[in-house]
């Protein structure tokens, strides 16, 4: 290829790479600064990703081919064959060799509007992984209709952001068949001890998901309170560990300090109100999720909207909603208003963070020492790192009416941030019409 990017060597013995300018992405600014030169570089980089998997499923199709001019069945035997030589020309495992070798032609043969988003360098090598296993948890026909959204959040959201909207499009997706394939998984529910080293081991149960978000949402509640003591030296996961054991072990809270006795989980569940009214799932209609977990079946959702005061419970209504503003009265957001802030985002609103909104600060756009009000428009989660960024870093914050978020660097770059969920907008009528009153 003849415009190829080419190496040369300086004085000091130093490679460099000498990139042709068709292969150059346009700068955000006239003056190119160093985050250009990174993203330009990560451009190519991706091309040449691009490239090595048509080599790769090169290197398959012929060798099959070869395989059954013999007249027979050999493809299998010929797979392994160019997995193990992949493997060891590119000393890496034959389990990476392998998984090469199907992402290769999954990218040429079954998703090839996603290898052109490679080759142009709008994903990554780690995105198009993400996105050709999640879609092929699906059907092939599932997969054509929901490529082109799950390509598009792809190139415009970061890797965590993404993961989390692909597994919510495929979950959707297969909401219909919730039901019966919890039903099945329940019955495989069982608990795992691992042995490690140095005296250690891993205990885990595979059980509903809605529970072990309670399990692990309580011993996140009674760890902070046991942490926040003055002179408590123990991290929160060293705190969750001992909390975990102690329960288990003793069956009592006796032996816990107590400020944190008596801590119940708080797991928020969303579930359009509607769907309350049929014993099973109308057709068409959005799934319950909870908090963090994504979609559970209908009948766990009735169950959990008939009563324990430690579900929060977010009904939801295609035509209606809540506006939430105490304007300049107060300044720390009442409960009531800290939960929708925190439901609304789901997780840090700072570009890319995973941290879940209920281990956030509440934080005003707009400060209120500058006039900032404490209504819903105006407030956002942030985790500790991103709201000292965020007052100390150089970066600022606009914040939508919608939720959105945009974070412009100091170097003049806008990254948006989207919430995980929206909540509807009212605005007053321009021009108010009066109401007619029909005769008797």
């Amino acid at each position: 290829m003849d415009n190829d990017p080419e190496t040369w060597i300086d004085e000091d013995g130093m490679p460099h790479l000498e990139i042709p300018v068709e292969l150059l992405m346009e700068s955000a600014s006239d003056h190119p600064d160093s985050l250009d030169d990174v993203l330009d570089l990560s451009h190519v980089m991706m091309r040449f990703v691009a490239q090595r998997y048509v080599a790769i499923d090169g290197m398959r199709r012929r060798a099959v081919a070869e395989a059954s001019a013999f007249g027979v069945d050999l493809a299998s035997v010929a797979f392994r064959s160019v997995r193990l030589e992949l493997a060891a020309g590119m000393r890496v495992s034959e389990y990476v060799a392998e998984a090469m070798l199907q992402q290769a032609e999954a990218l040429v043969h079954r998703y090839p509007e996603v290898w052109h988003s490679l080759h142009a360098g709008r994903i990554d090598d780690d995105k198009g992984y993400v996105l050709v296993t999640g879609l092929d948890e699906l059907g092939p026909d599932a997969a054509a209709a929901l490529l082109p959204e799950a390509l598009d959040a792809a190139e415009n959201l970061q890797i965590g952001p993404f993961r989390r909207a692909l597994r919510k499009l495929v979950e959707d997706h297969r909401a219909s068949t919730l039901e019966e394939r919890h039903e099945d998984a329940v019955t495989r529910r069982r608990v795992v001890l691992e042995t490690g080293n140095d005296g250690m081991a891993w205990i885990g149960a595979h059980m509903p998901a809605v529970e072990a978000q309670a399990i692990h949402q309580r011993l996140t509640t009674m760890g902070k309170a046991i942490t926040a003591v003055d002179g408590e030296k123990r991290t929160l996961d060293q705190v969750r560990a001992d909390i975990f054991g102690d329960l288990l072990i003793d069956g009592t809270t006796d032996h816990v300090p107590a400020h944190a006795r008596g801590v119940r989980a708080t797991v928020v569940v969303t579930v359009p109100a509607l769907s309350l009214l049929h014993e099973e799932q109308p057709a068409g209609a959005d799934p319950a999720s909870v908090e963090g977990l994504g979609p559970i079946p209908h009948s766990t959702a009735r169950e959990l909207c008939g009563g324990a005061r430690e579900w929060m419970r977010v009904l939801t209504h295609p035509e209606t909603g809540a506006v939430l503003s105490f304007g300049r009265d107060r300044y720390r957001p009442p409960k009531a208003l800290r939960d929708i802030v925190k439901w609304r985002a789901g997780r840090c609103m700072g570009p890319g963070c995973g941290m879940p909104a209920e281990r956030c600060e509440i934080d005003h756009s707009v400060a209120w020492e500058d006039g900032g009000t404490t209504e819903l428009r105006n407030l956002h989660p942030l985790c500790k790192g991103h709201h000292i960024l965020k007052h100390h870093g150089g970066w600022a914050l606009e914040h939508r009416d919608d939720g959105d978020v945009i974070w412009t660097s100091p170097t003049g770059r806008r990254y948006l941030v989207r919430p995980e969920r929206r909540v509807p907008v009212f605005r007053p009528d321009p021009e108010p019409r009066v109401p007619t009153v029909a005769p008797f």
